[in-house]
């Protein structure tokens, strides 16, 4: 026993010291809340970083598509404003139109014109009775002086119907007047009629205005676009009633020239803005 001892003794004297090791605790320890919340925050920053990816793509994208987007705006504008740019130059007549002549307030009006014919045929018959009388007497039908009586007076009807005597008595324009006024008015409008037509037609280029005014589509200027078509318009203005209707038509075309010139303007501006300098109308180099 004291040998055993001895012996262990000066082994444990001569052997290294026993180390002691960590070993796997029995039970598990309970995470601290602390050590909880750190693992919610990388799992959301983790998600978050994973979710960012979609918008970053999705901008990313929509950075490369704009630039085409802008070009097919700048492209779409500038077509309107040729197209703008187009009516304005085949319409521009449209402002040279005279409302005075076209209009004619001056037209003498059928109850003029009725009286003025009634006037002039009791002036017929009244030199035509004084003129039986006359002949009458040559043939022996009544007496000498009677016949010379009828011939003064014949003479001096016909002599009242010469205008400068009759503009001595009265004031009032004869039938033959009023006929040639009318004439005379038709012929200047029909002639302002074919110097807005020109050439190449008025009427039936201003009716591509009528996006701007509908009325421009009605159908009783239907005709008349058809003939401003054919270069025809101005010798088929007969009446006072074709240049009345002409003269509505061109009203309605100046108030769509308005709205397209304002449009333009509008649409040059906004072009200018954009910077799309393509689009936008170059103003002509002054002489």
């Amino acid at each position: 026993m004291a040998e055993n001892a001895t012996t262990t003794m000066t082994a444990g004297v001569d052997s290294p010291p026993a180390q002691l090791r960590a070993g796997r605790p029995a039970d598990p320890v309970e995470t601290s809340q602390q050590e909880r919340s750190e693992a919610v925050d990388a799992e959301q920053a983790e998600s978050t970083e994973a979710d960012g990816d979609g918008p970053s793509a999705e901008t990313s994208a929509g950075a490369e598509d704009e630039p085409g987007l802008q070009d097919d705006e700048a492209r779409q504008a500038q077509s309107e404003l040729k197209d703008l740019r187009l009516m304005l130059r085949q319409c521009d007549r449209v402002l040279l139109m005279d409302f005075e002549l076209l209009s004619m307030s001056e037209w003498p009006d059928n109850y003029s014109v009725a009286q003025a014919r009634r006037s002039r045929d009791l002036w017929l018959l009244s030199a035509i009775v004084a003129a039986s009388v006359f002949l009458s007497g040559l043939t022996g039908m009544v007496p000498a002086w009677v016949a010379g009586g009828g011939f003064g007076v014949c003479v001096f009807i016909l002599l009242l119907g010469v205008p400068f005597i009759r503009r001595i008595y009265t004031n009032k324009p004869s039938y033959l007047d009023l006929i040639l006024r009318r004439q005379r008015m038709l012929s200047d409008a029909r002639k302002h009629v074919a110097h807005l037509e020109g050439a190449d037609g008025l009427v039936w280029q201003c009716a591509r205005m009528a996006r701007y005014n509908a009325t421009l589509r009605h159908g009783r200027f239907s005709d008349m676009i058809r003939l401003s078509e054919q270069r025809v318009l101005p010798r088929y203005l007969s009446k006072r009633e074709h240049i009345r209707l002409y003269l509505i038509f061109m009203l309605e075309a100046e108030r769509a020239y308005n709205k397209i010139q304002q449009a333009f303007f509008d649409g040059n501006q906004a072009a200018i803005d954009r910077g799309w300098q393509e689009a936008a109308a170059v103003p002509e180099a002054r002489a």
